[in-house]
């Protein structure tokens, strides 16, 4: 495999006989604009040699905004992802990428440049001119366009993902805020008389997202055997609400929920029936379990406005309806409900997730565990605590060296089987929620 070198002009040119992949015959590909014939065949080695390992890219004038609104965005179409993933790839790109990049040749473009976009958004990307983006839009931004150039790696368009080559903006944590059983408390107390009391149970008892609850609808719903399954989160994308799927495949899921809650949901039923009963034909039959008066959804961003307004009035520390979530975990967490249990009522994707997030809560299991593992061995200084605590180890007769061991687990015990445990905001979702 061989190819040639012409000067034109002042330049100079490469052409390379390239295998069509369809049907084999072979087309003339040509590269040109070098200053010096070393500088042409050095390029020509280089095409050559991606040639013979299937790694060539042949040269084309598509631009970034044609690739990515009329190729990328149309492959990115629900259903491969959710409807409001894909509103914010199209919100990005259009308002911020195409502005500033849209007009570059795809396979000229530079980490340079992408290095200097990223820094005109920290400066002054507001679209309405009052300061900057935050690290974390920024890098969402960046996660948008590293897909989409990894994409174009796959279909050959270009020869490498140069956002792989440009480091976004670090983005700091802020400090989880959270409220303790007692404040949880509190705040029921509080909202006892509400009209979406039951909401409020919902959001503290289970740490379902704020789209599930929104979303959450009465086929999703057992009175009977107590449990909700959350399948179709309401979430807001600019204001606008969409229907959408659970955030991950884990997001999936049925809650068991406690007793107190199953009642606030079953008076939440009869309460919506004297409603629809009071307004009549006028009624809107969503399906809802939360509806307003004539039976229309409510907006998502409306749990938000209410939650702040009853938080304040209860006289509570300022936090998120989404850190309801992040409470209901950690108490969860801190009550000794195993990870693993926690991760799949939060409809987390995996373990790993929940551990990251309350990683706030492990140095204090970790020294609880410590001590109650060591009394439980070793005993105590009082002889009668030391007796309390070995009994229930010792009852009947000591195992023979032949005996199995004891696992710890009661008899009859299923995994998960507590009323008081549920998910976060499946979610922060919350509108596409976040853990």
């Amino acid at each position: 495999m061989r190819g040639s070198i012409r000067k034109r002009g002042s330049t100079y040119t490469w052409y390379l006989d390239v295998p069509d992949p369809v049907t084999g015959k072979r087309r003339q590909r040509s590269r040109g604009g070098f200053r010096t014939k070393r500088e042409c065949q050095a390029a020509l080695n280089e095409a050559l040699a991606a040639l013979r390992v299937g790694t060539f890219v042949e040269s084309s004038k598509r631009t970034v905004a044609s690739y990515l609104v009329d190729e990328w965005l149309s492959a990115m179409r629900p259903p491969r992802v959710r409807p409001s993933t894909w509103l914010s790839y199209q919100r990005n790109i259009e308002r911020h990428v195409i502005p500033a990049l849209g007009n570059i040749e795809l396979q000229r473009l530079t980490p340079a440049q992408l290095t200097a976009f990223y820094r005109s958004l920290l400066t002054a990307g507001r679209l309405d001119g009052r300061g900057s983006l935050s690290a974390k839009s920024v890098k969402n931004i960046h996660g948008v366009l590293h897909s989409a150039f990894k994409d174009a790696m796959r279909w050959g368009y270009v020869a490498r993902n140069v956002a792989d080559a440009t480091d976004p903006p670090k983005v700091v944590t802020p400090e989880m805020r959270v409220w303790s059983p007692t404040q949880l408390r509190s705040f029921l107390a509080h909202v006892r008389d509400d009209r979406l009391y039951a909401a409020w149970m919902l959001f503290t008892t289970t740490g379902m997202r704020r789209g599930e609850v929104a979303g959450l609808r009465w086929s999703d719903v057992d009175l009977t055997t107590g449990r909700v399954t959350p399948r179709k989160p309401r979430v807001q994308v600019n204001y606008k609400v969409h229907v959408s799927e659970p955030k991950t495949a884990k997001g999936k899921r049925s809650l068991a929920l406690d007793p107190v809650t199953v009642a606030a949901l079953r008076r939440q039923r009869a309460c919506q029936a004297e409603e629809r009963l009071a307004v009549g034909p006028a009624w809107q039959d969503s399906g809802l379990v939360f509806t307003w008066q004539d039976g229309r959804p409510i907006h998502p961003e409306r749990f938000s406005k209410w939650f702040e307004q009853r938080a304040r009035t209860a006289g509570l520390s300022k936090i998120r309806l989404h850190d309801l979530r992040h409470s209901y975990a950690t108490a969860a967490l801190a009550a000794g409900i195993p990870a693993k249990i926690v991760s799949e009522r939060l409809g987390h994707a995996n373990i790993a997730i929940t551990m990251d997030t309350y990683s706030h809560v492990l140095p204090g299991l970790d020294a609880l565990a410590a001590g109650t593992v060591a009394r439980l061995i070793l005993g105590d200084s009082d002889p009668d605590l030391e007796s309390s605590v070995d009994k229930p180890l010792t009852t009947g007769h000591l195992p023979t060296s032949k005996g199995k061991e004891v696992k710890g687990e009661r008899p009859g015990q299923r995994e998960g089987d507590r009323g008081d445990s549920n998910p976060r905001p499946s979610g922060p979702q919350p509108d596409a929620l976040t853990n």
